[in-house]
This record gives structure tokens, sequence and C-alpha cells, in this order.
């Protein structure tokens, strides 16, 4: 409503582009969900250093080099999460009006999105997953939402975001810290209520960006989507059907997400469509074979590509996750400066960066680390007669439902139409006998360096597995046709 005042300051061209940039929101053409409008705080929060650096870092690492249509990036994805998040609160919010979902809770969720993969290193899973735990043992249990929340911090108190997020509507700090809890949320089914932010009867807004429950959640939605569009495989689950059935129900005095009863075996088939990403694209073996080879590159050139920090200090890639304006500098361009060192510097003619260099080289030759073979792992103690002198290049594969060996459709709750109010849990036999038995497991992968020795290297590996019981692709190729 304008008053006479309020007309006549908007004759100012400054003040009119302000009230515009205040109230409007931008519209986004997504490849993946169409026009997309974000509200303008989250504009303010994607043009910063910190966020505009996941432009640089591959959404699935090394798998650009074996799909090339996987070129897409953190950035086009945290986009995606946020959007995603604001359609699923918006739907609960108006289906549900006695869930009190208020403006600043949708703000915060679409926040929270929007931030939730802000702390990914160079080649993103690679970094935190096979880079850290060999470069910084004392920290191999550091991950990437870890610097998620100190990014988020990093970047509110870098671009003076407080006082845009105050006018907005969002009260700090306690805003804030929800945003966080959303980030890195708890797994916790404890009586006691484990979170600041929000209080238990808004104990779904912890579902939408990072479930701890279930694993269903719009991180999911949005990379199960881009990933097969841009790897060219087929994505079998509807996340716009999954958003219009989604409805809060009451279970044990907390609130869940719930999904219709005849939505399960299309939940099923979500839980296969991850499985299936990651045996067909996420962990492809020459995929691994070309991350295992940016990993070793990236460690022998550690403490050689130094990264400037907070108050001059200079940081290496192992050390560069504690400070945040260094890390902010780190994406996955750092390979550019093992290939092409700055002339002026001395780094060229330093040995452990020049073999850093020759790996990356080799990679871009096709000159990869030979695949030697796989073999499932059943047990425990298969690594007491493993020859680790001959083969140092070794991965374990996990292949899971997203929860290790557990049915995360155990943990879902669903509702009928009849009674849209009460949660319940569906047994798996009442889903379908032709369902899984078994929700995980690990295949063991030998790599060769050197191709000259790949001959004796299966040899070897081939004789190791039956010594120990364990099946090959060749041991198969044999028993089928016995």
């Amino acid at each position: 409503i304008f008053n006479l005042k309020s007309y006549q300051v908007l004759q100012n061209p400054l003040s009119l582009s302000i009230f515009c940039s205040f109230l409007f929101t931008q519209v986004f053409n997504d490849p993946i969900h169409g026009h997309i409008e974000l509200h303008p705080l989250l504009i303010k929060i994607i043009d910063t250093p910190q966020f505009q650096r996941l432009r640089n870092i591959k959404q699935l690492g090394g798998g650009y080099y074996v799909f090339p249509g996987a070129s897409h990036n953190r950035f086009e994805h945290s986009i995606g999460v946020g959007h995603l998040a604001g359609e699923l609160v918006q739907t609960l919010k108006l289906k549900q009006p006695e869930l009190d979902i208020s403006e600043r809770d949708v703000l915060c969720v679409q926040i929270a999105g929007l931030c939730h993969d802000l702390g990914h290193g160079p080649f993103s899973h690679l970094f935190d997953g096979m880079f850290n735990p060999e470069a910084d043992p004392e920290h191999k249990d550091w991950k990437h939402e870890d610097a998620s929340l100190e990014m988020f911090d990093h970047l509110v108190k870098t671009n003076g975001l407080a006082q845009e997020m105050e006018r907005y509507g969002l009260i700090l700090p306690p805003d804030l810290t929800f945003i966080k809890e959303m980030i890195k949320p708890l797994k916790s089914d404890d009586a006691e209520w484990p979170y600041e932010g929000r209080d238990e009867n808004k104990s779904f807004l912890y579902e939408i960006v990072s479930n701890k429950q279930n694993g269903i959640d719009v991180d999911k939605f949005d990379y199960f989507a881009r990933d097969c569009h841009h790897l060219g495989i087929r994505n079998n689950f509807d996340h716009q059907r999954f958003i219009m059935f989604a409805r809060v129900c009451d279970v044990n005095g907390r609130k869940h997400i719930c999904s219709r009863d005849k939505e399960v075996a299309n939940l099923y088939d979500m839980f296969h469509t991850r499985n299936s990403l990651h045996r067909r694209a996420y962990q492809h073996r020459v995929t691994k074979s070309v991350e295992i080879m940016i990993k070793d590159a990236l460690l022998k050139a550690d403490h050689h590509i130094l990264t400037k920090g907070s108050g001059g200090t200079t940081l290496c890639l192992s050390k560069a996750k504690t400070d945040m304006e260094a890390y902010t500098k780190l994406t996955d361009q750092v390979i550019e400066r093992i290939l092409h060192p700055c002339s002026c510097s001395n780094e060229f003619t330093l040995s452990p960066l020049e073999e850093a260099r020759m790996i990356l080289q080799r990679i871009m030759s096709r000159d990869l680390y030979q695949f030697v073979g796989e073999t499932k792992v059943c047990n425990q103690g298969w690594t007491k007669n493993w020859p680790w002198l001959f083969w140092p290049t070794m991965i374990v594969v996990t292949l899971d439902y997203g929860m290790k060996n557990k049915d995360p459709i155990n943990t879902t709750y669903f509702y009928t139409k009849a009674n849209p109010t009460e949660a319940f849990k569906i047994p798996r036999e009442q889903v379908s006998k032709l369902l899984p038995v078994c929700f995980a497991e690990k295949i063991l992968r030998v790599y060769c360096k050197n191709s000259a020795s790949l001959r004796d290297a299966k040899f070897c590996f081939q004789s190791w597995c039956h010594e120990n019981d364990f099946l090959t692709e060749v041991t198969l190729y044999s028993v089928r046709w016995q």
C-alpha cells in the first residue's frame, strides 16, 4: 500500500532501483527445472565470491573425464536445491496451514538448500573422500559439510549480509543457527530435542534439505535429475510427484514428512536410481582410475601449491580448509597451477611438483592407471594376506541405498487417502517379494600404475583371489560356461 510520500520517494530513480531490488525476485532459466524464481536475499548470497567459486568445482569430480556431458558444476546444483527446498516447504505451507510455517521458515529453508554445498573442495567428493584422509590423517573424518558451515559464516560476515538478512525479516542469530542446523543436521532419535534454531513442532523442516531420517531430500532430487540429464542416463524418479503427495504427520510427538502409501514402490525406484548412478557413473572403473590419479597428483603437490589466507598466511592444499579465505580460492583450477606453474616462481623446479605434473599429463594423454580386477568383499579379514607391496593402488567401493546395509524405507512413514493424519510404516512383504534382501555391498578394485606390469598384476590378483576364495570376473566367466 503506497501513500503520497512513498510515491514521491519512488520518483527518485535510485530509490526506485533499491525498492525493486528489495521487492522482486530474479528468474533463472535452468535446464532441469525450467524457469525458477529466487528471493532477492538468495541473489545477494549467490553474488558473492564464496558462492561463485562453485562455478569452478565439477559436480561429478573426475567423471567429466569419462562422461563428456558431465560438465555441470556445484553452482547450478546448489541453485537447484535452493529452488526445490522452496517448492517443498511452500507446498506444505499451502496444504497444511496448521503447521504454522512462516515466511521466515521458508526463507531459511531456501538459504540452507542454496548453501548446503559451499564447503566442497576441488573435484567435489574426491577432496574430502580420497585426498584429505591421506594428506591430513589427523583430520581424516573431516567432511565438506564441516567446511560448508564455516564457509557460510565467512560468506555472511565478509559480505555484510547479516544486516541484509534482518531487512528481509530474519531474526539473528537464531535463524543463522537454524540454517546451519539444516545444512548439517544430526541423526538423533533421542527423546531430547537436539536443535536450537526451531522448536520440536517444526521438526519436519530438518528433513527437507538433508534428511538423516531416511535420505529422502531435495538434495537428492536435484542431483538425480541433473546428473542423469548430463550423463545421458534415464531418471525413473519423479520428484515433482513426491512433492505433490508430501504431507506432515505426527509420529511419537515429532512431525515427519510422509508419503502416500501408493508411492512406496516409487521410493524404492528412487533408491535404486541412486544405486544405479553409483554403479554406472560415480564408481565407474575409469572414473575411479582418473580420480586416483588426480588424488595422487594433489598429494605430491600438497606442500608445493600454497594459497594465501587471512592475515597474510600461506597454507598448503591440505591445510587450506582451516582458513576460509584461502579455501575460497581453492577450486578445480588447482590442477592448472600444477600443469602450468607461474614462470616467475620456482614451483616447476621442485621434484614432487614435477611428478604431480607428469601424473596429470598422463590423464590428458589418456595414459591412465590400468584396471587389474575386482572382487566382492564379504568379510572384514580380507586385508590379512593382501600383497600391499605389489598393489598399493587399491580402493574399496561401497554400493548401497544410502543407509549402509539398512533398508531406508524401514524409516519412512506413509499415510492413506482415507486417513491423511495417521502415519505408519509399510512392511516390505506388503510392497513386493522382488525387493533386494541385501542393501549394500563392497567391491575391492585394484589398479596398476605401470601398464608394462599389467599382465603380471592380473595374474597375481587372480591367484590371490583364488587362495582367499574370492570370485573374479575370470572365475565368474568360467563358471557360466561350466
